[in-house]
């Protein structure tokens, strides 16, 4: 498994997983109109990933990564600095058909050495008490989760490793 910055080439292949297999709503902001991946949708996929290329020292303070399994895109996943940049905030999604192979956690794993590169003190991140995998990727890698009170939300908070163990993100060739 591995994290690619973002880049054109990159963008297209990570489109045509998420057209191919996952659903609007699972990998990105909402957009008006139809449902599905309408020319219009696409397009807001792109633009989206293409306004957080400059990264983390950008104007959004946010990084995208295509994540890639043996040579394959199967996803994307994402830090963005949260107040003075002591906290980092993460995300990603799987296609489908890549579910349930420890992608997601070794992801995880990835993104928490890349946050102890750029000296975050936590890592946080939000999802459902019904995305089982996420939860269990969370706990895998140390998470501390809080329930929301009155909905299904959950709320992780874990800790970048002192010592990365992987090597920083790529960008590709």
């Amino acid at each position: 498994m591995e994290l690619r910055r973002m880049d054109e080439a990159s963008l297209e292949g990570l489109l045509a997983v998420a057209v191919d297999d996952a659903a609007p709503e699972e990998v990105m902001p909402p957009v008006a109109g139809p449902p599905g991946w309408t020319p219009e949708r696409q397009e807001a996929f792109r633009a989206w990933h293409r306004a957080r290329r400059a990264g983390l020292a950008g104007p959004l303070r946010e990084s995208t990564y295509a994540v890639t399994h043996d040579g394959e895109t199967v996803g994307a996943a994402r830090l963005a600095v949260r107040g003075s940049g002591e906290v980092l905030e993460t995300g990603m999604w799987v296609a489908r058909s890549q579910r349930g192979r420890g992608i997601g956690t070794a992801v995880l794993r990835v993104l928490l050495d890349e946050a102890a590169r750029t000296g975050a003190r936590v890592v946080v991140a939000d999802t459902t008490a019904q995305n089982a995998a996420a939860l269990a990727a969370l706990r895998r890698n140390g998470a501390t989760l809080t329930s929301g009170e009155d909905t299904s939300d959950v709320h992780a908070e874990l800790m970048p490793r002192a010592m990365p163990s992987t090597p920083p993100p790529t960008a590709s060739p």
